[in-house]
């Protein structure tokens, strides 16, 4: 599925998803360090122990998307090369692992963007689900059966407004806990983990993304 725009990117990998539910990651401050505005592959940092966590959900057959604001395009800090080696690098470390992203969705908009970058409230742009709507088409998935991990509510919100199940905050911040918990309602679950890894772990071992949707 390709995009033909200048603030947007996505790359979905050719497979057969046909109907799974998929996990939805933040990148920056879920599976990177967030370095504030990333956009150079040599200030890549792992946050330890995710690799592994993602490889896990692969060899589950669970659809791993990235879904990541990269505002620091739409303010010139850095460009899409800069994005592209940067996700390079991050390919190449998940892939010692043995692990693999299933797609990459980035919104650059942004209200104090750069020319035709400045969009305020893009659909793309989290707490926008555009970026699940496109993965959910683009790949087929069961939306309402996937879940989404951030270390920020805008993460969850996005989550919740794309018809996701729920979502799990990351973040030791007092007030993102409590805006990603007013998001809770019967129809999307919002749950808090002490990091990445014990998210997915509490994600995988539920068997939440695993079990078949009721006949």
């Amino acid at each position: 599925m390709a995009v033909d725009d200048v603030g947007l990117w996505c790359e979905i990998g050719k497979a057969d998803w046909a109907h799974r539910p998929a996990l939805f990651l933040d990148r920056d401050g879920v599976i990177v360090a967030d370095t504030d505005y990333l956009g150079r592959a040599e200030d890549l940092r792992m946050i330890e122990g995710v690799a592994a966590a993602i490889a896990r959900c692969n060899a589950l057959g669970i659809p791993v998307v990235v879904v990541t604001n990269q505002s620091g395009i739409a303010r010139g800090y850095y460009d899409w090369n800069g994005f592209h080696a940067v996700q390079s690098a991050l390919a190449a470390e998940l892939a010692v692992a043995g692990a693999h992203l299933d797609a990459v969705l980035a919104c650059a908009y942004h209200a104090e963007g750069l020319g035709s970058l400045r969009v305020d409230g893009h659909p793309w742009r989290k707490p926008n689900p555009g970026m699940i709507f496109a993965a959910g088409k683009g790949m087929n998935l069961d939306l309402s059966r996937s879940w989404i991990i951030g270390d920020k509510a805008h993460d969850l919100a996005a989550g919740a407004a794309g018809g996701l199940a729920g979502g799990t905050l990351v973040s030791p911040d007092d007030r993102e806990r409590q805006q990603a918990l007013l998001l809770a309602s019967g129809q999307f679950v919002v749950e808090t983990a002490a990091s990445p890894v014990a998210a997915l772990a509490g994600l995988v071992e539920s068997g939440r993304l695993t079990r078949r949707a009721h006949a």
